[in-house]
């Protein structure tokens, strides 16, 4: 497996475990029904963890264009594979929401909550007020960033660092500022599903809240370019 495939399944692995948690809270009559936040960021959490382990020994585990160019930026990585990082990111999202579809292909045919099964796909804030949204997936993806700037090896990413470490952090985001937007902090985890959501023959769907969009893109990119201005300055 090269890094292309290792950035694609590391990611699409992260939202099989991710976006199938979300279903299996707010979609209707699955086992897991209304079950709650903490099982959505312990799900999230595990993905980060096993798409982290399978990645890590080939690309870095990076499975974030935020990460990848907080490492860039940092001069922890080469700009020359950023395209491809961002790529095999953004197509192992898309794949990992095509999965999620699947699994839970008669729950979205059951639920009548149009807003519940774009929830499976994307983020949204509770309340919608752009600059503040973006303010809060800024921080996330600012303390995300420096937390693994800290983790990497200079060569690679995460390198062969142990899952546990970037997993606990992404749990403790979700609990703790997940509430205002849902904590995407991460562009391809939130643009990959939403463009499945769109393509996706979901009954009963809504739009895909294309004017949102750009919020969980823009907010983890400057949250990861701040991290790695501290971290020149003040790292090591």
């Amino acid at each position: 497996m090269n890094a292309f495939f290792a950035e694609f399944f590391g990611t699409a692995i992260i939202i099989v475990f991710g976006g199938g948690v979300v279903a299996n809270v707010v979609l209707n009559k699955t086992k897991g029904n209304n079950s709650g936040w903490i099982v959505i960021t312990f799900g999230w959490a595990v993905g980060v963890f096993t798409g982290v382990l399978v990645a890590a020994p080939v690309s870095g585990a990076h499975l974030n264009p935020a990460v990848t160019l907080a490492l860039v930026l940092a001069n922890k990585f080469s700009f020359s594979l950023l395209p491809l990082y961002w790529t095999a990111q953004l197509l192992g999202a898309m794949f990992g929401a095509f999965l999620v579809w699947l699994a839970y292909k008669k729950h979205f045919d059951a639920t009548e909550d149009a807003d519940s099964k774009l929830a499976v796909f994307c983020t949204s804030p509770n309340i919608r007020s752009y600059w503040y949204n973006v303010l809060t997936e800024i921080i996330g993806t600012y303390i995300l960033s420096l937390a693994v700037l800290y983790m990497a090896t200079p060569d690679v990413g995460l390198g062969a660092l142990n899952a546990l470490p970037v997993a606990i952090v992404v749990l403790g985001l979700g609990l703790s500022l997940g509430g205002p937007t849902g904590y995407a902090i991460n562009p391809a985890r939130d643009l990959g599903p939403r463009i499945m959501h769109f393509f996706l023959p979901i009954p009963g769907k809504r739009d895909s809240d294309w004017k949102y969009a750009w919020v969980p893109i823009v907010g983890p990119l400057a949250g990861a370019a701040i991290a790695a201005g501290m971290f020149l300055i003040f790292g090591v």
